[in-house]
């Protein structure tokens, strides 16, 4: 068959695939101040919306019903607000508004147009809710706070890039801001209130990774997350004197084996929630942090966590926990109990006890590195007695991501289809040290394009993929790997899919949003002094070479990665005489909101595969 052609059986592979995209998720909860309520995601309705569960578990509530995709949503501690931000068209311009629980009086408190906003949290009280926002300059996102009764904006901190409220003290007088210098190094600072001067909190030397930034009760302490003088990032905190100036950073839980990925802490200050990230798996720990005494909270049902929140009364634990084989779903935990699974996302046409969970593999790359993976093989699919057959190489975003075994739709329709999976983690990937996260920075990139070459070679080495057979794909940073991969090793891939993904570093740091170009230029490169690295390191100047027929996807309304990239790609394709198919989505921005593209990007990416790896 040719690639887009459709006959009987591949109209019900399509059906088939299809099932996949529709699994649905829940994610985001917030409590109630009672703690019988959770406001959540979820895509139920085709695009993600607001909806509200009892927390002892119960039929859901669609709260919002908005054209665009919700991307947040918080409870205030007062119980009359719900918070939450929309992104129009799917793009990264989000707006917020507000509503009552029960829907009523939704109101959008921001201005619209190119202004871009994300929330932060509320004041304990409830009075203010805080914000970050680009509306002063659109190179920085500066922190606000919202004045609910008086409908006021009041800016609290100007940021040189990225920059938002963590905390605010109960008494008012203090806030932590938390600033991404760039996206190898983050800071924690102090502001005295209303309008006061600043103090550095994380003081450290060459890159670094701060996070939280939550006052204890009384305001004398503020906890952190930590890398300062080591590799992992580390449960801390940093002790106020009598006259408000910090100390420094004291180490209160450490790994060796993993970073502290998300904490939270009870209203109360006296517990908190460490969530690890072990090589991608999620492990809970519960700190006592008056003793300091740590003890083991209980096993997740599924390998990953995000998303703690405690109650107001500290009795209650919700996060989001999902897996390779378990749609995201909001859980409860109780003091001393297991996790109770509170939402129940559907999967209509699959059993999730046939999907398939990954196994972790490593191996060296080029220069000796060792490099990690989530190896997916098809059922029956054991080993190399079973003989090499087609595979697919997906690279995560970021540079700075990680792939983590989470479901994926297209992994589990690829696999239904016999065409094996590898998910590496390559240089630069998050999760794995500081060290590790940093070791693809500006000229060293050429390096983590390299790695691309020894994940393909240990397919084949471990007998997995058939040579001829190997197809690459990617989102974001992802699809600039899969550009990458096609013009650095031509003869090595029999077919591509390119999500979103950078080409040109010129002309990325030219139409992406001003702050994200002021942020990226120590993770790529700067372009005023650094142009010709650039060139060297954009694909697009050596897509002459590619060979393999390539799948191009891209968001109308995408302002990280604009669609400059793809049509580049696609012309010079087209011009060569490349096979290439180019979907372009009008209503989705740096990925996929709606489950209808969630469902046809599925299809098209299966059936590309589908077509050049059988």
């Amino acid at each position: 068959m040719t690639a887009g052609s459709l006959s009987a059986d591949d109209g019900e592979l399509d059906r088939a695939t299809a099932a996949f995209a529709r699994v649905g998720a829940a994610w985001s909860p917030s409590f109630s101040p009672d703690g019988r309520r959770i406001a959540f995601l979820s895509r139920l309705s085709g695009t993600p919306q607001v909806w509200i569960v009892p927390t002892e578990g119960g039929w859901p509530e669609q709260i919002t019903a908005m054209d665009d995709p919700i991307g947040a949503v918080n409870w205030s501690p007062d119980g009359s607000w719900l918070a939450f931000s929309a992104a129009p068209g799917g793009g990264l311009n989000t707006q917020v508004y507000l509503a009552r629980p029960d829907g009523s009086g939704a109101r959008r408190i921001t201005e619209g147009g190119e202004e871009g906003t994300q929330i932060s949290g509320w004041s304990r009280d409830g009075a203010l809710l805080m914000l970050s926002s680009n509306r002063r300059t659109p190179a920085a996102r500066d922190a606000y706070t919202y004045d609910v009764a008086a409908g006021k904006l009041t800016l609290v901190a100007e940021n040189p890039g990225l920059g938002e409220i963590a905390d605010l003290s109960r008494d008012g007088r203090r806030a932590v801001i938390a600033r991404v210098k760039s996206r190898s190094d983050s800071n924690l600072y102090l502001k005295d209130l209303p309008g006061g001067g600043e103090t550095l909190l994380t003081p450290h030397e060459g890159p670094g990774n701060f996070g939280g930034g939550v006052f204890s009760a009384d305001g004398a302490t503020i906890y952190l997350s930590s890398d300062k003088d080591r590799d992992r990032i580390a449960m801390a905190r940093v002790a106020l004197d009598k006259a408000g100036r910090p100390g420094a950073i004291e180490t209160l839980e450490a790994r060796e084996d993993a970073d502290l990925e998300d904490f939270d802490i009870t209203e109360d200050g006296a517990t908190a929630a460490l969530l690890w990230n072990v090589a991608g798996r999620s492990e809970l720990q519960w700190l006592d942090l008056s003793s300091l005494k740590t003890t083991p909270g209980p096993a997740l049902p599924s390998e990953v966590a995000s998303a703690l929140e405690f109650s107001r009364d500290g009795k209650m634990l919700a996060l989001t926990v999902g897996g390779a084989a378990a749609p995201r779903d909001v859980w409860v935990i109780a003091a001393g109990g297991a996790p109770r699974q509170v939402t129940r996302s559907p999967h209509p046409g699959i059993d999730l006890a046939s999907l398939v969970r990954p196994e972790l593999v490593s191996f060296p790359a080029h220069d000796g590195l060792t490099l990690t993976g989530w190896l997916y093989r098809p059922r029956g699919v054991h080993g190399a007695a079973d003989g090499p057959g087609p595979a697919v190489l997906s690279f995560h975003g970021g540079p700075e991501g990680q792939e983590r075994p989470i479901f994926r739709d297209v992994y589990q329709a690829l696999l239904s289809r016999g065409i094996a999976v590898l998910a590496p983690n390559v240089r630069g990937s998050a999760g794995f040290g500081k060290r590790f996260v940093n070791l693809d920075n500006g000229p060293l990139r050429a390096d983590g394009v390299r790695d691309i070459k020894a994940c393909r070679d240990y397919l084949v080495k471990a007998g997995v993929a058939d040579p001829k057979r190997i197809g690459i794909m990617g989102g974001s940073y992802g699809g600039y790997m899969v550009m990458a991969g096609l013009t650095e090793y031509p003869d090595l891939f029999a077919a591509g899919a390119d999500l979103y993904g950078v080409v040109n570093f010129e002309t990325f740091f030219k139409h992406t949003q001003p702050w994200m170009a002021a942020i990226s230029t120590i993770e790529y490169g700067d372009p005023a002094t650094q142009a010709a690295m650039l060139r060297d390191l954009s694909p697009i100047h050596k897509v002459d070479r590619v060979k393999a027929p390539t799948l191009v996807l891209h968001g109308a309304h995408d302002t990280n990665v604009p669609v400059v990239e793809a049509e580049q790609v696609v012309e010079n394709l087209k011009r060569r005489g490349v096979p290439v198919e180019y979907i372009l989505f009008p209503d989705e921005g740096h990925g996929w909101t709606r489950t209808p593209n969630q469902i046809r990007s599925t299809v098209e990416i299966v059936k590309w595969f589908g077509t050049y790896l059988k």
